[in-house]
């Protein structure tokens, strides 16, 4: 018995070794192979490419954050005659399509696709892409401010006909004073961009960041009306199709973290049910031997971070735990009375943590014990909502700070 639960205590903590730092560990000694071997990706940077693209921007409910949004779109360094910015601003009621309206004879290229009904964000991305005729799309959240080269460093990249989608990088906007759960969020995105800059050169990026994405609008196809991760849906069947998605960290979207750690667990738990809603759609992408590379990617970036870690964690607690009870050795401290007494001072820095976020006080030796098992518990929490069914795509957004 007891060496069975070593086995399994020792497995689980591979899985979760491997899922959060031994994947970009291979990811990077895999890249520095290809590169030894000459098997590198092309990057074009041809300055008189330059398509016809639109930014599509839903805003539902985006008075706040409207205005500095139109400014923003059509601050962008890139031709006016080759850029439409349209809104969907379907189902809002506070304003936002009236003062999109009345900027329209200022912005000739200002376009607006309004509803009487709130539908959902991706509904919304449907209704707009059939009404694109530009070969490049662009999608990007009203709340978001896009720096001012971001279409060019785009569009460059699909002057490749192999690349069907660029992923831009995410970019949390935190103050020195900012709530542990926003802190823990701007470590968390620096770590993503990381491993994007090597899935990008080993093969392909595995889903992006539904605050700046691009795709050839041929490719976009049609995604289910409940989909709640609608940015990893479309860059994945993308790349499933055989194209290559880039991530481009120059071509940025700066937001604000969420308001609260209520707000902020609202997003992860959303973000963790749609991520296990898209394992089930995406179980083909398993097939290794059709897939190749994008498989080994997706599983291990992706598919372990919802679906192996998070369960592994509290086992690994109670295997432990079991191991201590078990073992027989006249010593103090021995390794697994010591892993358990990591285990234990680790949640315990955790929860401090959060007592301290409900205190609106800052400390960072915290923020890695609490954000890591604040994400994992959202993982599981969005595992059971999962469970549940989901019926609409439609979400309550979430508080972000000012």
């Amino acid at each position: 018995m007891k060496t069975f639960i070593e086995i399994l205590f020792w497995i689980c903590i591979g899985l979760v070794f491997y899922t959060y730092v031994g994947y970009g560990i291979v990811a990077w000694l895999l890249v520095k192979v290809r590169k030894a071997l000459g098997i590198t990706f092309p990057t074009l940077n041809d300055p008189d490419f330059q398509p016809q693209v639109t930014l599509v921007i839903p805003a539902y409910n985006e008075i706040s954050c409207i205005e500095a949004k139109v400014k923003n779109s059509f601050s962008l360094d890139y031709p006016a005659s080759k850029l439409d910015v349209l809104f969907v601003t379907e189902g809002s009621n506070d304003g936002t399509t009236e003062y999109l309206e009345s900027l329209q004879g200022q912005y000739p290229n200002l376009k607006i696709i309004g509803g009487h009904e709130r539908k959902g964000k991706i509904e919304a991305m449907n209704m707009a892409i059939q009404t694109i005729k530009t070969p490049i799309v662009i999608f990007t959240d009203a709340n978001t401010t896009l720096n001012k080269l971001v279409i060019k460093n785009i569009v460059r990249h699909f002057k490749d006909e192999k690349v069907g989608a660029v992923a831009g990088e995410k970019r949390i906007q935190t103050d020195d004073n900012e709530a542990a759960a926003g802190a823990g969020e701007g470590l968390y995105w620096k770590y993503e961009s990381f491993l994007k800059k090597l899935d990008t050169k080993l093969y392909s990026v595995v889903g992006a960041a539904g605050e700046l994405f691009a795709v050839r609008t041929n490719l976009y196809g049609s995604v289910e009306k409940d989909t709640l991760l609608d940015d990893f849906m479309v860059s994945l069947r993308v790349a499933a199709n055989g194209y290559r998605v880039i991530y481009e960290p120059q071509a940025y979207a700066i937001e604000r973290p969420s308001f609260s750690i209520q707000d902020e667990m609202k997003r992860k738990v959303r973000i963790a049910t749609g991520g296990f809603q898209s394992i089930a759609r995406l179980a083909f992408l398993w097939n290794i031997f059709k897939y190749g590379w994008l498989s080994f990617q997706y599983v291990s970036h992706r598919a372990m971070r919802w679906a192996v870690a998070p369960f592994c964690l509290p086992l690994i607690f109670m295997l432990n735990l079991a191991l201590v009870f078990l073992e027989n050795t006249p010593e103090p401290l021995s390794l697994y009375k010591i892993l358990f007494l990591a285990q234990v001072v680790f949640y315990v820095l955790a929860l401090v943590g959060y007592w301290f976020e409900n205190q609106k006080i800052r400390i960072k030796l915290l923020f890695v014990p609490f954000y890591f098992s604040f994400m994992n518990y959202c993982a599981i929490k969005g595992y059971n909502r999962y469970r549940q069914g989901i019926t609409s795509g439609i979400w309550e957004k979430a508080k972000r700070a000012q």
